[in-house]
């Protein structure tokens, strides 16, 4: 067993915690595990446990009196551990739901069909209609439009109808536990407890999704202790139920994050033929008369935005829609570091505001790439010397290059999209 800092107790909750999964493990190679060896199991006794749950749990307990020693050190009162570790438990969901984000793993248009649907238009405008007070006093107060903040809002729970249910002190402890993203969840988990200390939200009401984001605009801890706003003054940063907190806040973390007042996020362009797809990468940046220079239209004809330091992003490759996307583009991509993320907040905000759908036909008759088929290509762009990083079945930048770099050296568009047709190629 791993033992605590010299000088701190372990508390009787985590000897009693301990102690019971102890007789667990000795129990575990039988088939059932009874409440009492003098009473028979009836349909009330809990359910049997299997030999590797219960060497597990042994695991988790002694990983959470760990951690707890690493949190008095930070300044985590007793009182808060006690609070926060009484019945935590391990969730097997948690781990597997990790890495299978839909943003990293689904098709771009199949995203946005659902990201962006008729629906969630509809329902948007309604919420930002009641809203709007709250809405409208955080764009004047932050300088970020009331449609952004709306398509945020819509992106992580649906307006607040769906903020999770998962314990966010359950779902950290074990991620950390798990070990994959040990380091980043440990300082979630200590950020959390921190949350907890401050009275902002009570253990029971402190829910969220599987990866710890909280509230109706899916915050991590972290990021609420640094941006979280108390908007309604009631002397709590409540991004659950009050929706003043929960815009203020949101539009705080996007102004800090760099958000540029009077600028659009991007717009949907026409490029010309023969354009060299290269340029088109997502990273090299001019000025938008620059790539007007270059041959890059509206979609209507009409001069492009005034974007500064804009950039060419073509999400489906060659044959699929082309956008314009300026700083603030990059900027959601700070809320969340996925392109169809960030593409499916701007194009909803522009729903919202009334504004134009996507014009291109997407190439939906292009196959997507299985998790499995991403790491497979991605293992054979490194053999042959076009780094893609460690292989992990998702598209980032780095195996957008990689894709790029091939696709030049045997003479094809050089979009940076993986294909089918590409890995059949490759191998």
């Amino acid at each position: 067993m791993q033992q605590t800092r010299p000088g701190f107790p372990v508390p009787a909750l985590f000897r009693r915690a301990l102690t019971l999964l102890t007789t667990f493990a000795l129990a575990a190679g039988a088939a059932t595990l009874q409440a009492s060896a003098q009473t028979p199991q009836t349909s009330s006794s809990p359910a049997p446990v299997a030999p590797g749950d219960a060497e597990r749990d042994q695991r988790f307990a002694r990983w959470i009196v760990d951690f707890s020693s690493s949190a008095r050190a930070a300044g985590i009162s007793e009182a808060t551990l006690q609070i926060a570790f009484e019945g935590t438990r391990f969730i097997p969901r948690v781990t597997e739901l990790d890495g299978v984000q839909a943003e990293f793993t689904r098709a771009v248009w199949d995203y946005l069909d659902s990201a962006v649907s008729a629906q969630r238009v509809t329902r948007g405008q309604d919420r930002l209609l009641q809203a709007r007070p709250a809405v409208d006093a955080a764009a004047a107060r932050y300088g970020v439009p009331a449609e952004i903040l709306a398509a945020i809002w819509g992106m992580e729970s649906n307006y607040g109808g769906n903020t999770g249910d998962i314990p966010t002190i359950d779902a950290l402890a074990t991620l950390g536990f798990e070990g994959r993203r040990e380091a980043w969840a440990r300082s979630q988990l200590l950020a959390a407890l921190k949350i907890l200390q401050n009275r902002d939200i009570s253990r029971a009401q402190m829910l969220g999704s599987w990866a710890g984001a909280m509230g109706q605009t899916q915050f991590l801890p972290s990021s609420f202790l640094a941006y979280a706003v108390d908007a309604d003054g009631d002397g709590r940063r409540d991004i659950w139920g009050s929706i003043p907190d929960v815009m203020a806040s949101t539009a705080n973390f996007l102004a800090k994050a760099g958000w540029q007042p009077g600028q659009p996020w991007g717009q949907e362009v026409r490029l010309p033929p023969g354009f060299d797809l290269a340029q088109a990468d997502g990273e090299q940046r001019r000025p938008a008369s620059s790539w007007a220079g270059l041959g890059v239209q509206t979609m209507d004809g009409s001069p492009l935005s005034a974007l500064t330091d804009a950039a060419l992003l073509l999400p489906a490759g060659a044959r699929g829609p082309a956008f314009l996307v300026g700083p603030n583009f990059r900027t959601i991509l700070r809320y969340n570091n996925s392109t169809s993320y960030a593409l499916a907040v701007g194009l909803l905000a522009q729903a919202l505001g009334g504004g134009p759908q996507v014009q291109t036909a997407w190439p939906r008759d292009l196959q997507a790439l299985s998790r499995s088929q991403l790491l497979t290509l991605q293992t054979a762009l490194n053999s042959r010397g076009f780094d893609s990083g460690t292989p992990d079945g998702m598209v980032g930048p780095a195996t957008r290059t990689a894709v790029r770099r091939y696709q030049r050296s045997v003479g094809l568009p050089a979009d940076g999209y993986p294909t089918l047709e590409l890995l059949q190629r490759l191998q």
